[in-house]
């Protein structure tokens, strides 16, 4: 199985993101953080600065939207272009309805669970997502540490995508380093958000290793 390496760009230079998202082409997706500084105590990018990425990114935008309200707001991302949208259950009156509307617009529709969320309500739904991201810290802020406490969540989410014959998506997000992914790819996940890890040095070095060492480990 394949292992996908989506650099969050919430650990690039913003004054000079152009430059490191051609630092980052041979990764897989651009992940982009999108935070209302309501769903979560941060704030970063909104619509216009989502939609000016898309025009200058060479490889396609995964767009996590930590945000209140993601049935007015999600669509939109898909209608920029975004290959991908994920909005968090937490925040979703109607999951399954809003990833809908989202595969209609055309983007693949995600579905995120915080550290806490319990994923035994979404196990029947994952037909309707084309991703599950698994939060691995708590949604906000960049640079926290792994929590392996959320590998069982993870490995119930393989078990189910397996039984069922699917193609789901399984991303992790959250202090995913060298060392961390093996963890995370020995439970199930095959998609990866890393952000210092990767902008820390050598972005093309370090988006290599760490697909290479999460491909070694995934089952």
């Amino acid at each position: 199985m394949a292992a996908r390496i989506n650099p969050s760009i919430l650990a690039a230079d913003f004054v000079n993101m152009e430059r490191d998202l051609g630092r980052i082409a041979t990764a897989d997706l651009v992940h982009v953080d999108v935070m209302d500084n309501h769903f979560v105590p941060n704030l970063t990018f909104g619509p216009q600065m989502v939609g000016r990425i898309q025009d200058v990114s060479a490889i396609p935008l995964d767009v996590h939207l930590m945000i209140d309200d993601p049935h007015r707001w999600a669509p939109g991302y898909a209608e920029l272009g975004a290959y991908s949208v994920t909005f968090h259950a937490e925040a979703a009156g109607d999951p399954v309805a809003l990833a809908r509307r989202l595969r209609a617009i055309g983007a693949r529709a995600g579905i995120a669970l915080k550290p806490g969320t319990p994923v035994d309500d979404y196990l029947e739904l994952l037909p309707e997502f084309d991703q599950v991201l698994v939060m691995t810290v708590e949604p906000g802020f960049g640079g926290q540490s792994f929590m392996p406490e959320t590998m069982p969540k993870l490995r119930a989410l393989r078990e189910a995508v397996e039984a069922r014959g699917l193609e789901t998506w399984l991303q992790v997000d959250g202090g995913i380093t060298e060392e961390t992914i093996v963890t995370a790819a020995e439970s199930g996940a095959d998609t990866f958000v890393a952000g210092s890890s990767v902008f820390r040095g050598d972005p093309a070095a370090q988006i290599a290793l760490l697909r290479d060492t999460a491909a070694a480990h995934i089952h």
